[in-house]
């Protein structure tokens, strides 16, 4: 029996496939890097080494002074991008069910709508995750002011630029923000009849605003009593570096978003996704190195040894501190001082609650991949149909048929990667805190 896609199950797909970035409200809202798939390949773990932004320091350069001790040579930091996503979704059908072309066409748009979901919870959990800005708010999502205070910490630490800034929300959250702009109903403002008659918000402050199904969910962490404790200074500060030097003399670039830091833990425990801040250490403007009188908050990303009490954990972003040696310290310094021995870390994530996620468009870089296949499956006893979307994002559909079962086997693929090219320009809003 031909197990090759009848042309009704062919233009349903390319259908399905026009549509599948409507479905994308986080994955159309990220940089897109389409790399040559046969250098994905080739390539270590399948990653390439993505630029970050480069920061310039300034000098007094007057007429007749002599600046010639003054050049410095130009560290450019680089971050990997892997494909570390391969999604399928399998089922089967038997002959009787293929009877009703109806199902086969509801499980093929159900697959690929999964297929979407995913790309959107990998793209949630990154900056759920990783992202290193926090707004703490003690009350519930209430719209304008909560995106006000996020904008206010992405200027004053310099972290603006051309490319769009963009803040996803939770239904629930979102519906709050709509639901204060809704209220003076009486008012024949646009936004507000949108608000009420759509549950829409639209841009705020500075943010095209975005209502998703799912963002991360950050679990409280209250009552923990943490500190610094590494009597050595260099190892509670980072000095920024392009590339390494092995033993055997190869060089290798080096991923400069984080850095390890031990730490004291006296109560409880720490995890991943824990915010915080460390006594003493305020942010500083990325670019004129002013101290911004705000304490900088930093990311647990791992938990290296002593997850339950002291130990090591890996945080971003790295502590830099503009009074080192070196031009790359000058450069990408992010904070006023080396945190002391002893210091007191507090914790920012005091009640269990979803995130609102927001980040510039830079900050996070879908990768879409490749899933390689023989276009004439046939003498296998298998066939085969892909499509890429507007974004580059492949899909491929699968089908097999098996005689001794009479059963005909789906599957539909796709394969991707997401990556935070830069911590310090993606975060989270946090609401009811205590």
């Amino acid at each position: 029996m031909a197990t090759a896609f009848s042309k009704q199950e062919l233009v349903f797909f390319d259908d399905l496939i026009a549509g599948f970035d409507d479905g994308l409200v986080l994955g159309r809202n990220v940089s897109v890097y389409n790399a040559d798939p046969l250098v994905l390949e080739r390539s270590q773990n399948l990653q390439v080494w993505r630029p970050m932004p480069y920061v310039s320091t300034s000098i007094d350069g007057a007429a007749g002074t002599d600046i010639s001790a003054s050049f410095a040579d130009v560290t450019q930091l680089s971050v990997p991008i892997g494909l570390g996503f391969n999604k399928s979704v399998p089922w089967t059908m038997t002959t009787d069910d293929l009877n009703d072309p109806q199902q086969r066409d509801r499980k093929m748009k159900s697959a690929i709508q999964r297929l979407g979901t995913d790309i959107n919870l990998a793209i949630a959990n990154v900056v759920g995750q990783q992202g290193t800005l926090v707004v703490k708010q003690t009350s519930a999502a209430s719209g304008y002011d909560d995106l006000s205070l996020a904008d206010a910490l992405m200027m004053e630490q310099g972290l603006v630029g051309e490319s769009r800034r963009v803040a996803v929300l939770h239904a629930r959250d979102y519906n709050k923000v709509a639901g204060n702009l809704a209220k003076p109903q009486t008012s024949s403002n646009p936004k507000t009849n949108s608000a009420y008659e759509k549950a829409y918000v639209g841009p705020v402050s500075g943010f095209d605003t975005f209502k998703a199904d799912y963002t991360y969910t950050l679990t409280a962490k209250a009552g923990v009593t943490v500190t610094v404790n590494d009597a050595t200074a260099a190892n509670r500060r980072y000095v920024p570096k392009a590339t390494s030097t092995a033993a055997t003399g190869e060089t290798a670039n080096v991923d400069n978003r984080y850095m390890n830091l031990t730490i004291a833990v006296t109560s409880g425990t720490v995890k991943v996704g824990d915010r915080f801040t460390i006594n003493g250490v305020n942010a500083v403007h990325h670019i004129t190195k002013a101290d911004t009188g705000q304490l900088k908050t930093f990311t647990i990303t791992a938990i290296v040894s002593g997850a339950g009490g002291s130990g090591v954990v890996t945080i971003s972003p790295p502590i830099i501190v503009a009074d080192g040696a070196t031009q790359a310290e000058k450069e990408y310094a992010n904070v006023t001082t080396t945190p002391s021995n002893g210091a007191a870390i507090t914790f920012l994530n005091t009640t269990t609650g979803n995130v609102a996620a927001f980040w510039d468009e830079r900050a996070i870089e879908l990768l879409p991949g490749r899933n390689g296949f023989d276009k004439d499956l046939m003498a296998s006893g298998a066939a085969a149909v892909q499509g890429t979307t507007e974004l580059g994002v492949q899909v491929v559909m699968y089908r097999f048929f098996d005689i001794n079962t009479k059963k005909f086997k789906y599957r539909v693929d796709t394969r991707f990667g997401v990556g935070m090219t830069n911590p310090e320009m993606a975060g989270v809003i946090l609401f009811g805190q205590s």
